[in-house]
């Protein structure tokens, strides 16, 4: 009987440490699990990589780009003021033209030439209607610090109509009188006067358009006296009206 009990306390016994054992062993293993989790947790936040946000998720902190401003200008003068066409430099303006038809056929080149030129110029104007026009301008204070007389080819023009002309325009600082082409028998006898006259007045000069028109025939329709508008002699003779508005000795063709 005591056998018996005997077997059984060492059949029991030999349970117990084995149930014993194999809970250490459990126990071990899950202590080793756990470490292990740990230790890959911190690798991989030092060599692992890096995840990144997804797409619908943006960063609280974002750091500002430097500003790149454009240095303030200071400007000490005034604006520059630009025209479509330079003015011609030294012009004694602002400038008043007076004509006939002649001129009439320049006033786009005037225009151009002499940026601001009043032009008054109308077909068959003769002499002394320019002289009533002139009045007229420097009564309503419409007259330029140079004035442009561009007529003759309609009529004779006399010494007396000439002076009459410049007492109207004594006070100008500059008057500009455009020699004729034209075929008609006055043509010398007018250019004669406008020659003599000038030579009185000191405001007073020549554009002398007969002689440089005589040496381009080209340049003129049938008739001989009228220009293309915009055409090489309408340039012509817009140019030398304004060279004369830019010096004060007589102007001449070279």
């Amino acid at each position: 009987m005591s056998e018996v009990a005997d077997l059984g306390f060492c059949l029991a016994r030999t349970t117990f440490v084995r149930t014993e054992s194999r809970n250490r062993v459990a126990g071990l293993l899950v202590a080793v699990a756990i470490a292990a989790v740990t230790l890959a947790g911190c690798g991989s936040s030092a060599v692992g990589p890096v995840a990144s946000l997804p797409p619908s998720v943006k960063p609280t902190h974002v750091l500002p780009r430097t500003p790149t401003t454009a240095p303030a200008v200071t400007t000490t003068s005034a604006p520059a003021t630009f025209h479509a066409t330079p003015p011609s430099v030294g012009v004694f303006g602002p400038v008043t033209a007076i004509g006939d038809s002649v001129m009439l056929d320049a006033v786009p080149d005037l225009q151009l030439d002499i940026p601001g030129i009043t032009v008054n110029a109308a077909v068959s104007r003769q002499f002394v209607a320019g002289e009533a026009l002139l009045a007229q301008l420097k009564a309503d204070g419409q007259l330029g610090n140079t004035v442009v007389v561009g007529l003759g080819s309609n009529g004779p023009v006399t010494s007396a109509d000439f002076d009459n002309m410049m007492s109207i325009l004594a006070h100008v600082p500059r008057v500009v009188f455009v020699t004729v082409h034209v075929d008609r028998p006055w043509q010398d006898e007018v250019n004669q006067v406008l020659y003599t006259g000038v030579m009185a007045y000191p405001n007073a000069v020549i554009a002398d358009w007969a002689t440089l028109a005589a040496s381009n025939p080209e340049w003129f329709g049938s008739d001989g006296t009228h220009l293309g508008i915009g055409g090489i002699g309408a340039q012509a003779l817009a140019k030398l009206i304004t060279t004369a508005c830019e010096n004060i000795d007589t102007v001449a063709p070279a």
